[in-house]
């Protein structure tokens, strides 16, 4: 049975099997591979086994899931392989067992404790170039997309707003009533925050929910889901057109 087994460093956090259940991998309690850091997302990815296969899923994480150096969105996993989340790192394992008993050692050390943060952040630009070249080094591509970039819009079709259009300049783009919210709802019961998108590093830009669930081209977005051109968002009772622009 295969084994995910959690490092910081050199330090050991905690092993788990996989077996039937998925394990579900974030900064949320309720996870089953609890890595409290603030560059990891509250729900950040899964391990589960599919077709006598061990696969992995990114669910849209800000900061991403790296495989062997790769970043990737969706992968099997093979003994061996270390998959990196923000600054951790969790192994494949394959268990042995000895009459149906599992090899189980003590722990001599207690597990360090990382501090608690209630939102994501991104990893700062340091840390950042410091980890894209731990992986050049390593002899991996990143996924960092190269020359120029396009300007992301939202062009207001329905609803009430301080403005007509607007432009996605920064990483994190708030839509609601708050003080913080780039795309300002009017009204007396809107949200202080409906929803969010962010910007990734190559440009993309994944739209998710805050206090409502958004829908896009008519489907309600459970999950970080990326924006293609033209495609219409609806949260808080207003419409925008998601477009990119030279």
């Amino acid at each position: 049975m295969p084994k995910l087994v959690l490092k910081f460093g050199d330090s050991v956090l905690k092993e788990m099997q996989v077996g039937r259940k998925e394990v579900s991998i974030g900064r949320s309690p309720n996870n089953g591979l609890v890595i409290d850091n603030p560059a990891v997302s509250n729900r950040h990815a899964r391990v589960f086994s599919q077709d006598e296969h061990l696969m992995l899923e990114d669910f849209g994480s800000l900061n991403g899931t790296f495989v062997n150096g790769q970043r990737v969105k969706s992968t099997s996993l093979n003994p061996g392989d270390a998959v990196t989340i923000g600054k951790h790192t969790i192994l494949v394992e394959d268990t042995h067992e000895l009459d149906g008993f599992a090899v189980w050692a003590p722990r001599t050390r207690p597990l360090p404790v990382a501090p608690q943060i209630n939102e994501t952040i991104m990893l700062d630009t340091k840390e950042r170039r410091e980890f894209v070249q731990k992986l050049a080094a390593e002899g991996e591509r990143s996924q960092l997309a190269p020359g120029r970039l396009k300007l992301a819009t939202l062009v207001v079709i329905k609803g009430k707003t301080d403005q007509s259009e607007y432009t996605l300049s920064n990483k994190l783009t708030v839509i609601g009533k708050s003080a913080m919210a780039t795309v300002k709802l009017q009204g007396w019961f809107a949200p202080k925050a409906a929803a969010q998108i962010n910007r990734r590093d190559d440009n993309s830009y994944y739209i998710g929910a805050a206090g409502r669930l958004p829908k896009v081209n008519g489907k309600p977005v459970k999950r970080p889901s990326k924006l293609e051109t033209g495609d219409v968002i609806e949260v808080a009772g207003i419409k925008l057109e998601f477009h990119y622009r030279d």
